[in-house]
């Protein structure tokens, strides 16, 4: 799913058992938990891309028990992390985690229609064809009315906002040209194409932004 990363862009560490952490996870957990309240629908099937360590899945499995949560990751390791974090919770509504690279084409046949699918801090990571393609094949992954919320930074308008962006991105593209911040004007333009209705683009903490959309 993703090329050459530079060595802050995915951290996961050891823990006990399979789990691993992720500390950029613990800290935007309850961010994102509240952007999930808002804008989420509360019931139904949920879809998240690239579930990485686990995390974050089972705090959203508890503060959104309504809907049934299938987290995905092509990593191995990680997939054994996710299921060892839902279990640790005691969470009921969350399926084993599932392999899946959302890069791909066609990946929307294998799942049904969801109501929600959500991706965080994967589409810097990640090149442009690849991002339209995620996005296009989540749109047709999602139910009728379904909501995609993705999250992350970005540049906004053509402009990087802060110095800790313009570094991050600065080293992203050193290890690898073509990946690197999407804009926030393609990020509309991509969600439109997809037949997708942008909702909202959320300012969210440490400069970083949600995006809503919905499907008719």
């Amino acid at each position: 799913m993703t090329g050459k990363l530079p060595p802050t862009a995915s951290i996961a560490l050891p823990m006990d058992g399979a789990k691993l952490h992720a500390p950029a996870a613990d800290r935007n957990r309850q961010a994102l938990c509240d952007l999930l309240l808002a804008y989420a629908p509360s019931t139904g099937t949920a879809l998240e891309i690239a579930s990485g360590t686990g995390q974050h899945v089972a705090a959203f499995a508890a503060a959104l028990p309504g809907l049934y949560w299938q987290p995905t990751e092509p990593d191995t390791a990680r997939r054994a992390s996710i299921d060892g974090y839902v279990a640790d919770a005691g969470v009921t509504n969350v399926a084993p985690a599932m392999m899946l690279d959302a890069t791909a084409d066609g990946w929307h046949g294998s799942v049904a229609p969801q109501d929600l699918i959500f991706l965080s801090n994967l589409l810097h990571l990640i090149p442009t064809p690849a991002a339209k393609c995620l996005i296009a094949q989540a749109a047709l992954a999602l139910a009728p009315g379904g909501t995609l919320i993705l999250y992350g930074p970005f540049r906004r308008s053509g402009q990087l906002t802060s110095d800790g962006d313009a570094k991050f991105d600065a080293e992203l593209r050193s290890a690898d040209p073509a990946i690197g911040y999407k804009d926030t004007v393609d990020m509309t333009e991509w969600l439109g194409h997809a037949g997708l209705n942008p909702v909202k683009i959320i300012e969210m903490p440490a400069n970083n932004l949600g995006f809503i959309a919905r499907k008719p």
